[in-house]
């Protein structure tokens, strides 16, 4: 109970302020967006401050249901990284290169629970503003359970708040653009492509919606 309220205060204290009156978060199809479990929700990643925005897309109430997907050796790499992480940010932790063992287990487990995960395709942060080659284990995740939806998140403007090399929050505008869900494809290259248009659309509107708001009119 006790770490559960830590989170609660955490995300009504630190995170919502930070997220959506310091950076100012605009989001564009919430409606999209699941209100209940099992389902995944796949963004780009760039910065740590994506995992943030995403989980500020949901109610606090339906937060604790939703877990990020992380890579083990990285956030449980000390004791307090380790705690924070797994008792605040609520994250699934996923081993790499862990041998025979199944690095889905947990994520498996938390859908079949009805939870809803975070995912980042491209595995690790990226160049700032750039998608990086998506990872298959969606799929591999996925086609254990092909009814779970996939929803898909661009978000823009992190990658100049906290990507590598940059540890201050600078204010500015960050935007989350959801998209529909992704259709199961038993082949994974197809699967695979097939999530990086949906991207790639989400992406060129966000891109074109700017555009034309700093476009001047006659």
């Amino acid at each position: 109970m006790a770490k559960k309220t830590l989170r609660f205060l955490f995300t009504l204290c630190i995170v919502w302020p930070v997220i959506w009156l310091w950076l100012g978060l605009r989001v564009k199809h919430r409606e999209r967006l699941p209100q209940s479990g099992p389902a995944i929700i796949v963004a780009n990643h760039n910065s740590h401050m994506d995992v943030f925005a995403l989980l500020s897309l949901f109610s606090l109430r339906l937060q604790q249901r939703v877990h990020p997907v992380a890579a083990a050796d990285y956030f449980l790499r000390n004791k307090w990284l380790a705690w924070f992480t797994l008792h605040i940010l609520n994250i699934i932790p996923v081993v790499r290169n862990g041998g025979e063992a199944d690095p889905l287990a947990g994520c498996e487990k938390a859908l079949r629970d009805n939870k809803i995960l975070i995912l980042f395709p491209e595995g690790t942060r990226g160049e700032p503003g750039k998608l990086a080659a998506l990872k298959p284990g969606i799929w591999h995740l996925v086609q254990r359970m092909p009814e779970v939806p996939v929803i898909p998140v661009w978000l823009s403007g992190t990658e100049r708040v906290m990507a590598k090399g940059n540890r201050i929050p600078l204010p500015l505008f960050i935007d989350a653009n959801v998209g529909e869900k992704v259709s199961w494809i038993a082949d994974k290259h197809a699967y695979t492509e097939s999530l990086l248009q949906h991207f790639l659309h989400l992406q060129s509107h966000l891109e074109g919606q700017h555009n034309h708001e700093h476009t001047p009119h006659a």
